[in-house]
């Protein structure tokens, strides 16, 4: 099962601040509104954004989101980086500037 990374989502790292997450989140929302932005998978990245600002601005959500990302992350770590290696495949063959 994939899940959201949420994180990634907003751009920020793991260890973001609560100011560092509203800052991002204020960003990428403004960018990715379909009202601003005509992409055909903008409204589907405003959703994502914001579900991440959602859950990483909660304290007791974020803390159950860390706490499972660690999980997956050591119940089946070839799966998930095979799922960072796709991810990550995945934006540089679609955006080769994104490096």
């Amino acid at each position: 099962m994939t899940t959201a990374d949420h994180y990634a989502a907003l751009g920020v790292p793991a260890n973001a601040t609560l100011a560092d997450i509203k800052k991002a989140f204020r960003q990428k929302a403004a960018f990715y509104h379909p009202d601003r932005n005509a992409a055909a998978d903008a409204a589907q990245r405003f959703q994502a954004v914001q579900k991440a600002y959602e859950v990483l601005s909660d304290d007791a959500a974020r803390q159950a989101y860390d706490d499972n990302r660690r999980r997956n992350l050591l119940d089946d770590p070839l799966q998930t980086a095979q799922e960072i290696w796709q991810a990550y495949s995945a934006r540089i063959l679609s955006h080769p500037s994104a490096l």
